[in-house]
C-alpha cells in the first residue's frame, strides 16, 4: 500500500461517477469551491474527457489529488476491476500532480496500485464520507441521498461501522438504497398510485423520474437535476406534470395542478419509506446509540431531514458538522460530499484511534 499524500497546501477531491464528475478544492485544509459536472461516462472515457474540460481552472491545476470513484460501474467496463483500472489510469494521466486513490478501509494507494485494490476501492466513496465525519461526530447514521443512489451509513466510536462494503453487501445490509432524487425512474417507487379516487397501475415505462416529482412539489435543489429528462425535453413543472401524467396513461389536461401534486407527493412518500425501512432496520443495531442524530448529505438532504423527523432523532446538516473547514457559502458542498472527504483525509494525518 502507497502512503497516504503528502500534506501540500493545495488537494484537489474527485469524485468519478458513471453520470456525475464532482471536485472539491482544499487549500490551508479549508475547502475553498466544490463543482459538479455531468458526464455520460456510460459512453466512454471520452465523455471524461470533455466533462474535465469544461470544468473551472481550479480543477485542472498543479494539485496533490485524491481519487475515489463509482464510475467503474458503468456499461462501457469489462467489470468492476477494469473499471477501476482504467478509471484510475485516467486520473494518473489526466491529472496535474501527484494522484492517490482512495481504497477505503486500507487508505489511500497509488495509481499504478489501483488494478490490485481494485474490491476495496470501487465505490468506496461513501466510506470517506462517512470517516470524515467520524472525526467530528462519534455516533451518527449518515444518510446521503444523491440523485442515484443513497448511502445509509453506521458511525460508531468515531470510525465507518458499515456491515457491508461492496456494492452487494451494502444493497443486503439496507445500507445501500438504490433510490435518488434525481434519476430514478417512477417506477421503481411504486407499482400503482391514487387518482381521482380510484387506484391505477402505472405504465412500465420510463416516462418520468424523480427529479419530475420533486420539481412539482417544490423540493428539488436548484441546479441538482443535470440530465436529461426522460422524453427528452424541458424542466418547468408543466412539463414534469405532462410526463407524471403518462406514467398514469393520462394527458396533463386530465388533471388540475393540486391533482398531480397529489400524485407527485404519493411518490414522494413512496420513496421516503424506502429510507425509512432501511434506516429503522441500521439504527435497531444494539451499537448504534439511542440518541444518535441523522447526518444529512446529499442533493437529496432534504428528504432526510424528513426522515429524521419521522424518525424522531436529531438532523445534523454534513455542511454544519463540516462548518468551520468550509469557507464561503456551502452552495455544493454537501452534494459533492465524498469529493470534499477524500480531499479533506488525504491532506491530514488519521487520528491514531480511527480504524481502518
Amino acid at each position: 500500500m502507497a502512503a497516504a499524500l503528502p500534506h501540500p497546501a493545495r488537494t484537489i477531491g474527485w469524485d468519478l461517477g458513471g453520470v456525475h464528475v464532482k471536485a472539491a478544492l482544499v487549500e490551508g485544509g479549508v475547502v475553498r469551491a466544490v463543482v459538479q459536472a455531468p458526464c455520460p461516462l456510460w459512453r466512454g472515457l471520452p465523455a471524461l474527457d470533455d466533462t474535465f474540460a469544461g470544468l473551472p481552472d481550479w480543477a485542472r491545476g498543479e494539485a496533490a489529488h485524491a481519487v475515489t470513484m463509482t464510475g467503474e460501474l458503468t456499461d462501457c467496463f469489462a467489470d468492476r476491476t477494469d473499471g477501476v483500472a482504467q478509471l484510475a489510469g485516467w486520473a494518473a494521466g489526466h491529472l496535474s500532480g501527484a494522484v492517490a486513490i482512495y481504497a477505503g478501509r486500507a487508505g489511500f494507494v497509488a495509481a499504478a496500485e489501483a488494478e490490485a485494490n481494485a474490491a476495496a476501492i470501487a465505490s468506496a466513496n461513501w466510506h470517506a464520507t462517512a470517516a470524515l465525519l467520524g472525526r467530528h461526530v462519534p455516533d451518527a447514521l449518515l444518510v446521503d441521498v444523491g440523485s442515484t443512489t443513497s448511502d445509509l451509513i453506521p458511525i460508531v466510536g468515531g470510525r465507518a461501522a458499515a456491515a457491508g462494503y461492496g456494492d452487494a453487501e451494502r444493497l443486503e445490509t439496507g445500507e445501500l438504497v438504490y433510490t435518488g432524487v434525481v434519476r430514478t425512474p417512477l417506477l421503481a417507487l411504486a407499482d400503482h398510485a391514487p387518482f381521482q379516487g380510484r387506484r391505477t397501475r402505472l405504465m412500465a415505462e420510463t416516462f418520468s423520474h424523480a427529479a419530475d416529482v420533486y420539481r412539482i412539489t417544490g423540493d428539488l435543489p436548484e441546479g441538482a437535476d443535470q440530465q436529461a429528462s426522460g422524453d427528452g425535453k424541458g424542466k418547468s413543472v408543466t412539463e414534469s406534470e405532462t410526463r407524471l401524467a403518462r406514467m398514469i396513461g393520462r394527458d396533463r389536461g386530465e388533471g388540475t395542478d393540486e391533482a398531480w401534486r397529489a400524485l407527485a407527493r404519493h411518490f414522494a412518500e413512496a420513496q421516503l419509506r424506502l429510507l425509512h425501512d432501511a434506516a429503522a432496520g441500521l439504527l435497531s443495531r444494539p451499537d448504534m446509540p439511542a440518541a444518535a442524530p441523522l447526518i444529512a448529505c446529499g442533493a437529496g438532504a432534504f428528504l432526510v431531514e424528513a426522515l429524521a423527523q419521522r424518525l424522531g432523532r436529531r438532523c445534523l446538516a454534513f455542511t454544519a458538522v463540516l462548518a468551520e473547514r468550509i469557507a464561503g457559502r456551502p452552495d455544493w458542498a454537501s452534494t459533492c460530499g465524498p469529493a470534499l472527504a477524500v480531499a479533506l483525509l488525504s491532506a491530514e494525518p488519521a487520528p491514531t484511534k480511527e480504524a481502518r
